[in-house]
């Protein structure tokens, strides 16, 4: 698997504090990760949208070709093994 495929994707909007929360959890943990606001990029919405099963739910992160949900960071922290 490349590095590109392995990057993690954060699917967001500017005005949604779970996002922001995921972000600060992730920065503090010194995790890349490329940001994507869906309320700018109609694909990325459709996106979320079809892979969560018709909802429009944020932050949706994408990690190995896996798709969490506005995971609870002790999800998101066993999933990127933090410790």
């Amino acid at each position: 698997m490349s590095d590109a495929e392995k990057k993690l994707k954060v699917y967001t909007t500017s005005w949604c504090p779970d996002c922001r929360t995921a972000k600060r959890f992730l920065d503090s943990h010194n995790v890349e990760y490329e940001e994507i606001n869906i309320d700018e990029d109609p694909a990325a919405e459709a996106l979320v949208i079809r892979t969560s099963g018709g909802r429009r739910v944020i932050p949706t992160i994408e990690t190995n070709g896996r798709y969490l949900f506005n995971p609870p960071l002790a999800e998101l922290a066993r999933e990127l093994d933090i410790n």
